[in-house]
Parts: structure tokens; sequence; C-alpha cells
């Protein structure tokens, strides 16, 4: 299995809709990909280390797919879609990645 990260940095000044992206943004997603994704995760950054500093990352969503390949035929017919929405919810540019599930 793997876990596809979209990672959102908290850069101060940029902007984060919450409600969108879980409701409107993650849930085309999931419509769109079908069965191909396993589940989903949002995550919402609260702190960072040491204590009392901010989260490096202010938002991420962590989807869940049985390999590589089940991720990109699912995704690419809808990237231009998925990509377009970003403007409805932030002005952050996430970072990616890909990673295998080890237990």
């Amino acid at each position: 299995m793997i876990k596809v990260s979209v990672m959102y940095p908290n850069t101060e000044g940029k902007r984060f809709d919450y409600d969108y992206y879980a409701n409107k943004h993650c849930a085309m997603i999931a419509d769109k990909v079908g069965s191909a994704m396993v589940k989903h995760e949002i995550d919402k950054g609260v702190a960072g280390m040491p204590p009392g500093q901010p989260a490096p990352f202010i938002a991420a969503v962590h989807m869940y797919f049985d390999s590589v390949e089940a991720f990109q035929g699912a995704f690419a017919p809808h990237t231009g879609a998925i990509m377009g929405d970003m403007p409805n919810y932030t002005d952050i540019m996430p970072t990616i990645q890909i990673s295998e599930v080890v237990s």
C-alpha cells in the first residue's frame, strides 16, 4: 500500500480554508478517484517542536492506494479539475510525497 501526502507549508500571510478543503475539495477527489482510494485522512497542523513553535504544515491530506499505478491511473484523468480547484481554498503551493506504508 502507498500513501500520497499533500502537505501545505505553514507560511505567514497565506490563507487556507479548512471547511472548503474537507467538505468540497477532498470530497471531490474521493468522488473522482472512486474505489481506487482506500481511505484518506485530513490533518490540521496545531504545533511544532520545540513546544510553542508553529506547526511546519498548516494542513495535509494523506490518501491511501494499493499501488503507485493505482494512484496514477485514478488521479491522472482528473488532475486539471483537482489542481484547478486549489484557488478556492488556498494560495499555498503544497509539498507532495508518495510513501510506501511499511507498518
